[in-house]
């Protein structure tokens, strides 16, 4: 089971990104995250889904999407070299000592606090999957209070764009 990184290019239409979503819970696929936002162009949006399958399964679950009215253009970027990123806010605690522990690993992890009061701090981290889940790993779940992600987001190298 390899790891898929897969962007639309969708039309802005009602139903459309359920449409998308409904041909992988169809065929009982699995989506790890999926990320939508409007393009330069207000009349699309780009859509990253992350999933995992055989080379053979993406390529069925790829056509049965290009089928799809709504879409523009579809590129699986892990066959391509890209830049991948997401985003991660994290709330937890910090007293005392803990407080300078979460200072310096939010450092390390090139990490910006964007709230504190005088029991917690609010982190926001972007990055490679691996190095937010590495974040995390060096706070103890105990102190962890809340953990949103916004799931992968990607784009290709070099001059090549997405673009009809």
């Amino acid at each position: 089971m390899k790891r898929h990184i897969i962007s639309i290019l969708i039309e802005n239409e009602a139903g459309a990104l359920s449409r998308v979503a409904g041909l992988f819970s169809a065929r009982g696929y699995n989506i790890e995250t999926l990320t939508v936002a409007p393009t330069e162009d207000a009349s699309m949006s780009r859509m990253t889904v992350v999933t995992s399958g055989s080379d053979e399964i993406i390529e069925q679950i790829t056509k049965q999407i290009n089928k799809l009215i709504d879409v523009v253009k579809l590129v699986n970027l892990s066959e391509s070299t890209h830049i991948e990123r997401e985003l991660m806010m994290v709330k937890c605690r910090a007293i005392a000592d803990k407080r300078e522990d979460i200072n310096r690993l939010c450092d390390r992890f090139r990490g910006n606090i964007l709230d504190e009061t005088p029991t917690s701090f609010v982190i926001e981290l972007t990055g490679e999957k691996s190095k937010l889940d590495d974040f995390l790993k060096g706070i103890s779940e105990d102190h962890i209070i809340e953990v949103v992600r916004s799931g992968t987001t990607g784009i290709l190298c070099g001059e090549r764009g997405f673009n009809a």
